[in-house]
């Protein structure tokens, strides 16, 4: 496992695997959940297989994996899911409707199971709601999940934060270092990183109705509290930073 690999329990069965990437002064995190059916969501690049698969064997056996989840095809969301896929016989990939139809049963070796706005599925102990959530924090095909009965929000990349940050904070000081974030992509050439549509509003505040307690960003840090102020407060920080004429 890479020495800049870090695994962290943030709440009870929920698992932070953090790998900071010097390079690029960023965190790529994976969050695995250890049920009677095992839930992976993100995969990392596929670089980053040895890596994760490693830190997935610290507490459980890989080969076990059953879902497979993640917001939007790109490489640090699901770019070694098919290497996983190999892995762990019974896993599948689970995501949006869209996100199976236009890239993921293509890709995968095996077809992914779609998920529809509001569609719950459980895994043992723990029962997960499927949020559409397109073009948030980007791409058509976003979706993102949230478990119901700790209230944990997979939350792709918003809140992203720069760094070799903690794996868990408690401060709402995170949505400034999102902030932080999006203004230094504005300036550089990621600029237009996250969009902001007609929709963004809405769905932020739909995402802060279902009152997360825990938010797990894939770039920084982990949020304990109160989520739904934060997801709110996010909503009115882009709004401000990122509603404005191209």
């Amino acid at each position: 496992m890479s020495t800049n690999t870090k695994v962290t329990e943030i709440v009870k069965d929920f698992y932070r695997i953090s790998t900071f990437i010097p390079e690029v002064n960023m965190q790529f995190n994976q969050f695995l959940v250890v049920d009677d059916e095992p839930l992976l969501f993100h995969t990392g690049m596929n670089a980053l297989f040895s890596a994760v698969h490693s830190a997935v064997g610290l507490v459980i056996n890989p080969s076990k994996i059953r879902w497979i989840s993640f917001s939007h095809f790109e490489a640090d969301e699901c770019g070694s899911l098919n290497q996983w896929l190999a892995e762990a016989p019974s896993a599948q990939a689970t995501c949006s409707l869209i996100g199976s139809l236009v890239s993921v049963n293509d890709f995968a070796i095996r077809p992914a199971v779609s998920r529809e706005d509001g569609e719950r599925f459980n895994t043992g102990n723990y029962q997960f709601q499927f949020c559409a959530t397109p073009q948030v924090p980007h791409a058509w095909d976003a979706g993102l999940l949230i478990e119901e009965t700790q209230k944990v929000l997979f939350c792709s990349d918003l809140l992203h934060q720069m760094g070799n940050v903690e794996p868990i904070i408690e401060d709402t000081v995170i949505v400034e270092r999102f902030k932080q974030t999006l203004d230094g992509y504005d300036k550089g050439p990621f600029a237009h990183y996250l969009p902001y549509t007609r929709h963004t509003q809405n769905t932020l505040e739909r995402l802060a109705a279902l009152e997360p307690k825990v938010l797990l960003p894939m770039h920084g840090s982990a949020y304990i509290g109160d989520g739904r102020r934060v997801l709110l407060e996010t909503a009115e920080m882009m709004k401000a930073t990122l509603d404005k004429p191209l």
